[in-house]
């Protein structure tokens, strides 16, 4: 009698609703969609679905109370009622059972008609109820679990704090279906969605992160199977006139049969479909003589599971048992493809049904538990609730018995986590998501088989949440090629996509990389700036490393200047041969030969200095050149000016009384080239010391190329360096100048004085050249430069004399130099 007291003080009542579309239909559907025989066993189905729903609640409410481990000597109580899909039912009877004074059974022979208190409930099968009877119960703390309410919106506890679902939130399923149409490559899609809670909030998910992962609805459009047939239609014409190949379907299996058939009416095929679970494994659906139109689709569905000793629990139904059913009686003919005598029937069978048909031998989606996910979730919604009681009642090998329920045991259950049931809440009422990945592939005898090619576990991390078997896909058309649905191809590598104007971020054109930049990507958004040592190639996708310019050896214009160099120093070195060969001649000697083999040296280093201004710019080259040049340029006017001297003092020494020889003698000509030279070198040595010239690499002389030069350091310096020598050069003309009416026989200042007016025409001429030339052609008008004042001095200063050593010796005297010509000193 204890034992019994325990049973009846501490029995629970679970409410459990569903809905049955069959009772509540009153509305047909829009034309021309007409209900036929097949629709109705659709919502026959729908029916039985529902008596199989109790059955799965039933089932777990006795292996419960026949348990020994869960909630030792208590009982659970239940009261089930069909809401008929109406909200304003769902919550009538929700207030009706939370307010108490109803009858609750337990076992038949023990009725309890205590007033209840209910303690959770289990239901609704869709959405929209579901938030209705949540937003009246929340404040009570009743919980409510449901079992096939998959909106995202019940996850906000603020609004709903006592409800839980064992079924994923839509917010998973959103963002699976998301990463799968990514993973394809669908970057241009259409939307269909039921007009309901579950389809536009999932929807809604889906389209934000869609746009997150770069993916455009074409369309997004919404209808309910009530709606009139001309919304229908409309929305059949935005699918005729888009683009877009795939179709994601976020609707409920009712309103996927109603567009399929009009799909068909329109001859609408070849689209491949994109699933939500309400539909995509809905085996009426699969069975309709339109299901060629959705052959191909793929889709998320919950997790197949067994139970033992479920299936043998469900087909234990013998139709004796619920004659009073008229739409009972339907299904159990439609099933066994029979008919009642005695019982009104609409089913036209030849067969006569006995109402002891066995249901173990029907292989159908009604028989096959693995296929009804949604049993298995009624199952754990009632363990998670005996749980949560086992836990409040502190039972071990017995329960308390004064323990004083609250409703707050919804918090209980947010705490209950894995079990050998695996059922468990997240801080949102949530379970973990987990998805099949559901193909459609027809077979031969024209049964569509569900195959399972994948699976999304959203606890993974990213990038190892969804797994896909891609060899075992068919697609739309029975296709084993992956459909293509894209607004514009995807940019090659070396272009970068440009969007069109007034269009979504899909639609764009291809724009073929700027020179000098690259993408080495597939749909680049911007191309990238090569750094400044590289290039882009032809077809804009690689940077390549610029070509290096300089004046080489190996180019025409380097070795023309290589050959004018080596021509002028071996000139040079002619022309001192000879003088040396005839150093004994008046011609020779009548003008100092050492300053004359002194400047035929500096002249031969001024032709090899020019050899250092070709070939790749090093830092000692740098420096060398210009060194090289300012010094020898300075020994070699140095040399010029005093033979200039010579002839002017040479000249003035023959006049009576006049001592100049004694201040210009062969010791101060050498101390006048030592002091000019020795001023150039200092000035090279500070140069050096504070910014010497170093290699440069020039990026702006041109774009695709290096210029390869040698920088300044100081541009002070070198500027210095070249007006020492310009400054010299001027001197040595004025010099000239002054000497030009002496006899012709005795002094060579008219040579000097050509010779100087064509270096100081090059040396200016130069600096503009130099200046306005690019790259290595300033390199070239350098050494022109110095090659053409060299051969100038060269020339016009040692050419007269090599003609009258060799083709004139007979005015290769004394007599000749100092003769006829010779000046007369004043009286």
């Amino acid at each position: 009698i204890e034992t019994i007291n325990v049973i009846l003080h501490l029995i629970q009542s679970i409410m459990i609703l569903y809905s049955s579309v069959v009772f509540c239909r009153a509305t047909p559907l829009a034309p021309p969609f007409v209900p036929h025989r097949r629709s109705m066993m659709v919502l026959l189905f729908i029916f039985a679905a529902s008596k199989c729903i109790n059955k799965a609640m039933l089932f777990a409410i006795e292996e419960i109370n026949n348990s020994t481990d869960l909630l030792p000597g208590v009982s659970l109580g239940y009261k089930m009622y069909d809401t008929c899909g109406s909200i304003a039912q769902s919550i009538k009877v929700a207030l009706a059972l939370m307010n108490g004074n109803q009858i609750i059974f337990t076992a038949p022979e023990a009725p309890c008609t205590k007033p209840a208190q209910v303690q959770a409930i289990i239901g609704e099968t869709s959405s929209s109820p579901c938030m209705a009877i949540a937003t009246v119960i929340g404040p009570f703390y009743i919980p409510m679990i449901s079992h096939l309410a998959t909106c995202a919106c019940l996850s906000d506890k603020t609004k709903y704090p006592s409800f839980l679902r064992t079924i994923p939130s839509d917010y998973y399923q959103s963002r699976a279906l998301v990463y799968l149409v990514k993973y394809f490559g669908w970057t241009w899609v259409g939307a269909i969605r039921t007009n309901d809670d579950y389809g536009n909030k999932g929807m809604a998910t889906f389209t934000e992160t869609a746009q997150q992962l770069g993916i455009c609805l074409e369309y997004s459009v919404s209808f309910f199977r009530t709606d009139p047939y001309e919304k229908i239609q409309k929305i059949i014409d935005i699918i005729k006139a888009s683009t877009s190949k795939v179709i994601v379907g976020f609707l409920s299996h009712f309103d996927m049969d109603v567009l399929l058939h009009e799909f068909s009416l329109n001859n609408l095929t070849g689209y491949q479909w994109v699933g939500s679970e309400s539909w995509i494994f809905d085996s009426q659906t699969a069975k309709m003589d339109i299901h060629h139109i959705p052959d191909g689709a793929i889709g998320l569905y919950i997790p197949k599971a067994h139970v033992t000793g479920l299936k043998e629990f469900m087909l234990n139904v013998k139709l004796l048992n619920s004659s009073n059913n008229d739409l009972f009686t339907e299904f159990w003919e439609a099933l066994f493809n029979c008919k009642f005598k005695e019982l009104k029937s609409t089913a036209e069978n030849p067969r006569e049904c006995t109402g002891h048909e066995d249901l173990t031998g029907v292989q159908n989606s009604f028989t096959d538990m693995s296929l009804m996910p949604m049993f298995n979730n009624v199952y754990k919604g009632v363990y998670a609730v005996a749980h949560a009681l086992h836990n409040i009642l502190n039972c071990n090998k017995t329960c308390e018995k004064n323990v004083q329920l609250d409703p707050f045991m919804v918090k209980e259950l947010f705490k209950f986590e894995d079990n050998i049931y695996e059922v468990y809440f997240d801080e949102n009422g949530d379970p973990a998501a987990k998805y099949e990945i559901i193909n459609w592939q027809p077979r031969k005898n024209g049964i569509v088989e569900f195959v399972t090619v994948g699976l999304y576990d959203a606890s993974l991390p990213p990038g190892k949440q969804l797994t896909l078997q891609n060899n075992s896909l068919i697609w739309a058309r029975n296709s084993k090629q992956v459909p293509v649905s894209v607004c514009s191809e995807k940019c090659p590598p070396g272009t970068r996509k440009v969007l069109q104007k007034g269009r979504p971020v899909c639609c764009y054109d291809c724009i073929r990389c700027a020179e000098g930049e690259i993408s080495n990507t597939t749909d680049s958004v911007t191309c990238l700036r090569c750094p400044p040592e590289f290039w882009s190639n032809e077809r804009r996708d690689t940077c390549i490393k610029k070509e290096a310019v300089f004046l080489s050896y190996e180019e025409i214009m380097g070795a023309l200047l290589t050959a004018a160099s080596l021509f002028g120093t071996c000139m040079t070195t002619g022309v001192a041969l000879i003088f040396f060969k005839y150093r004994k001649t008046p011609i020779v000697r009548a003008n100092n030969s050492e300053l004359s083999f002194l400047l035929l040296f500096s002249l031969t280093l001024c032709f090899l200095c020019s050899l250092t201004f070709i070939g790749q710019p090093s830092e000692w080259s740098c420096m060398l050149r210009h060194v090289a040049f300012g010094i020898t340029f300075v020994l070699c006017i140095s040399c010029v000016l005093g033979k200039t001297m010579v002839v002017l003092m040479a000249f003035r020494a023959t006049r009576p009384g006049s001592n100049v020889q004694k201040w210009f003698g062969p010791t101060q000509q050498r101390l006048c080239v030592t002091s000019f030279t020795l001023i150039q070198l200092i000035m090279c040595i500070i140069w050096l010391t504070v910014s010497p010239p170093f290699p440069f690499k020039n990026f702006k002389e041109f774009k695709d190329k290096i210029t390869l030069e040698c920088a300044l350091g100081t541009s002070v310096g070198y500027w210095a360096v070249l007006g020492y020598i310009g400054l010299l050069s001027v001197l040595c003309f004025i010099f000239a100048f002054l000497a030009r009416k002496l006899p012709d026989n005795f002094n060579e200042a008219k040579f000097i004085t050509f010779s100087m007016l064509i270096f100081c025409a090059v040396w200016i001429t130069f600096i503009p050249a130099y200046v306005s030339s690019p790259g290595k052609f300033s390199v070239a008008v350098e050494i022109f430069a110095i090659l053409a004042s060299s051969f100038g001095l060269l020339i016009c200063i040692f050419f007269p004399k090599c003609y009258i050593i060799l083709l004139k010796p007979e005015r290769n005297t004394k007599k000749n130099m100092m003769g006829k010509g010779a000046p007369r000193p004043p009286s």
